[in-house]
């Protein structure tokens, strides 16, 4: 079942799901909006190995936006901080940033309840676009869970701005002949 933009203020109020900062302006029918932080991260190595730390560049955005180019990658980041510890939240592409041509956090959509922080959104251009911070990117749906809850613990827990993969410290490497 999937929470009302009504229901999903209430539960706001009612600590229930986190969004800091709130903003009722970002109520949907049934999402909140999420807002472009001032920091994106791109990859400096052409090549990822997933066994192996990548390094990142850090760039700020600046209030005039930044351009990103056709057919590149970023990673950014939610302003707000946003989960629950009772409802599953999903993140959503803005159908008006998609139609701009820019696919916003196209996998991992599905966050784990219990994860709380700022979420980190996949960038990817398909035409020239300028990105501004606090642009609304995407939106966050909430769904009620049936079943007993175990909530998340894991390496991306309390995440702060753009998080570079931790795939590499994914323990299934050990297992693997190189």
């Amino acid at each position: 079942m999937i929470l009302t933009g009504h229901e999903i203020r209430r539960r706001v109020e009612a600590n229930d799901i986190v969004v800091t900062p709130f903003d009722a302006a970002h109520i949907n029918p049934n999402s909140v909006d999420l807002t472009l932080d001032d920091t994106i991260l791109r990859y400096r190595d052409p090549v990822i190995d997933p066994r192996v730390e990548p390094e990142v560049i850090e760039e700020k955005i600046p209030a005039e936006g930044l351009l990103l180019e056709p057919m590149s990658f970023c990673l950014g980041s939610s302003r707000e901080i946003v989960g629950s510890t009772r409802y599953v939240p999903m993140v959503h592409a803005k159908s008006s940033t998609a139609r701009a041509g820019l696919f916003v956090h196209v996998t991992a959509d599905l966050i784990d309840i219990g994860s709380i922080g700022t979420v980190t959104f996949q960038l990817f251009a398909t035409l020239a676009l300028r990105v501004y911070p606090g642009m609304r990117i995407a939106q966050m749906t909430f769904w009620k869970p049936q079943g007993e809850i175990t909530l998340y613990d894991g390496k991306y827990q309390g995440s702060t701005g753009p998080r570079k993969s931790m795939i590499h410290r994914d323990r299934h490497w050990e297992t693997l002949t190189r």
